[in-house]
């Protein structure tokens, strides 16, 4: 990064990594902090030390990617890096730098945009910091560690359910399935269908039933698909894997029941079928996103052996932000 000082920007980081390990030993070693828009922000400290930096990052979503569906064409992201112990004082006034800059953009005030901050589940210290600037919390990046057990070891699956491996032949259903995910979470901003999002969704499972070993598995019974279930290979889920500890990451990218069948015990017997499946192929963590509020995904989630691990705090449009 040309603008900071380097040795000042790993004295945080290495400050940050002791804190992200302290709170949580699945968070990751803290990257390099990424290009700006501009230089960084900055919160003083004592002994001319900086208590927390903060970049701001523009990122436009192209209407013909299936990122648009998930959430504002245009995001204003801002990483944070805070020393703490109590990051708040740190956060306050980063996030206030952050609101001026941002109150100066035209483009911040469109609406299909949003200020985004991701922060660690585990670090209470900042969250009044975030809800004073007007940030929400939207959506969990949770996590599942291997071999992890749950509430669904010594289960037994639904009388009459069969999973096998999704493939080819199964693109239509498995499209359903996918814009049901999409749909449902629509109700919580979690996603916005788009005029090219059933196109694009149809495109993408196309790609990911096609693989060989499968990373999709259907659930079946009397030979109707009543669920299914997505998995992004390590190699395919680069863009998340340094969210978390270093090791064989795989995305839970899909996760699927027929509202009719709900309740009876087939997720439960799907996701345990996966893990399985995941834990003999050596994946290490096992990541998802769900919405903060859903009330289906955070309990669900919460008993197959997943816990918070980032948590995403957005305010729509971006120029709405305190």
């Amino acid at each position: 990064m040309p603008w900071v000082v380097r040795d000042v920007v790993n004295d945080i980081n290495t400050a940050v990594g002791r804190r992200w390990q302290g709170l949580d030993p699945l968070l990751p070693v803290p990257s390099d902090l990424p290009e700006g828009c501009m230089a960084p922000l900055l919160s003083a400290g004592g002994n001319g030390r900086p208590a927390g930096l903060g970049v701001c990052h523009h990122a436009h979503v192209p209407a013909d990617t299936l990122g648009q569906t998930w959430g504002p064409a245009t995001k204003f992201a801002l990483t944070l890096r805070l020393r703490g112990p109590d990051t708040r004082p740190a956060a306050d006034e980063l996030l206030g730098q952050w609101h001026d800059h941002l109150a100066a953009l035209p483009e911040a005030a469109e609406e299909d945009t949003a200020a985004v901050v991701n922060w660690p589940s585990r670090d209470v210290s900042g969250v009044l910091a975030l809800l004073r600037h007007g940030l929400q919390p939207m959506t969990v990046v949770a996590a599942r560690p291997a071999r992890h057990p749950t509430c669904a070891d010594g289960v037994n699956a639904p009388p009459g359910l069969v999973i096998r491996p999704a493939g080819p032949d199964d693109l239509d259903v498995a499209t359903e399935m996918a814009m049901g995910v999409v749909r449902y979470d629509g109700h919580f901003g979690g996603s916005i269908v788009r005029p090219a999002t059933e196109r694009l969704l149809r495109a993408d499972t196309s790609t990911a039933l096609g693989q060989r070993p499968a990373w999709a598995w259907l659930a079946e019974i009397g030979r109707r698909a009543v669920g299914l279930t997505v998995v992004e290979r390590p190699e395919d889920a680069g863009w998340i894997a340094g969210m978390t500890r270093p090791g064989a990451t795989a995305y839970l990218a899909t996760m699927f029941v027929r509202p009719d069948e709900r309740g009876g015990g087939i997720g439960a017997a799907l996701v345990k079928h996966v893990h399985d499946e995941l834990d003999e192929r050596g994946i290490g963590v096992t990541v998802l996103h769900h919405a903060q509020v859903n009330p289906l995904s955070a309990p669900f989630w919460h008993r197959m052996g997943y816990r918070p691990l980032w948590s995403t705090w957005e305010t729509r449009p971006a120029a709405a932000l305190r």
